[in-house]
């Protein structure tokens, strides 16, 4: 009898075992279903939010590009005017290459197949390059650029085009959302570990804990009634934080409403010959 019982709490135990494994199974199909069709919902907004930026981004600078030339191939207007045309068309072709080659760079870092061309550069000469490229933008508004590098800075192994990218991103957001008159300030030091660290601060509208995170998406743009008029891809800021990882060091970036905004990066220093 006893042995019979015995058989009979196994035999339980076994299909309550198995009916539990199977809950847990179809427990478990069900989350994985869950989560892509989570997945794929976000996906599909993502790539309808990129389409519905992308369109808009670049139909801009092309229907510059096409109305001026209309214009000017037209021949009814008199010089003077073909050759301000002429500087928008340039312009605004410009401004449509740095849109395709913003999208071509976060293709190929998300795709692992961007590559560094490194060699050794001083940080003040990368910075000084960047800067100057940005003074009329400055002058326009009124904005001064103060920039205090330290005097213990090592040489740095990076590739100088993609750093004077990331700066010239930095300061540009800098100057996008610093008022009239307002100040950039650009600090570079070294810390003991081997890093230099390099922040850009503005005295701009600032950004909330959300907006902070939204602005580092690809092709986000932060809806902000401040940001409306400026003209953006928003690639700026996570081709950036990209360039400065593949580079071996690290992107921050902290803001406070009504305050302004700190964009800051780190690069090692210590590395071997490229």
């Amino acid at each position: 009898m006893r042995a019979k019982a015995n058989q009979k709490r196994g035999a339980l135990l076994a299909r309550y075992s198995a009916d539990a494994g199977r809950l847990v199974s179809r427990r478990h199909s069900e989350i994985a279903l869950r989560a892509a069709a989570v997945e794929s919902a976000l996906a599909s907004r993502a790539k309808s939010e990129f389409l519905a930026n992308m369109s808009h981004e670049l139909r801009t600078p092309l229907n510059a590009i096409i109305g001026f030339s209309d214009l000017i191939a037209q021949g009814v207007a008199p010089v003077a005017k073909n050759i301000e045309y002429a500087a928008l068309v340039s312009r605004a072709g410009h401004h449509l290459l740095n849109i395709i080659s913003d999208i071509l760079d976060i293709s190929k870092i998300e795709s692992g197949t961007f590559e560094l061309d490194r060699s050794w550069h001083t940080v003040k000469e990368l910075i000084d390059a960047a800067a100057v490229l940005l003074e009329p933008r400055l002058h326009e508004k009124k904005q001064s650029l103060q920039v205090r590098i330290g005097d213990d800075l090592a040489p740095v192994s990076v590739d100088g085009r993609r750093i004077k990218q990331v700066l010239i991103n930095l300061l540009t957001n800098a100057h996008k959302f610093t008022p009239k008159h307002g100040t950039i300030r650009l600090i570079a030091t070294a810390d003991r570990s081997g890093f230099v660290t390099v922040a850009v601060h503005d005295s701009g509208i600032g950004m909330t804990p959300e907006q902070l995170a939204y602005a580092l998406k690809p092709f986000a743009q932060v809806k902000a009634a401040y940001t409306r008029g400026h003209e953006g891809t928003g690639l700026g800021l996570p081709i950036s934080k990209s360039l400065i990882e593949q580079h071996g060091g690290r992107f921050f970036l902290s803001s406070e409403p009504n305050v302004g905004t700190m964009a800051a990066f780190t690069l090692p220093t210590q590395r071997g010959a490229p």
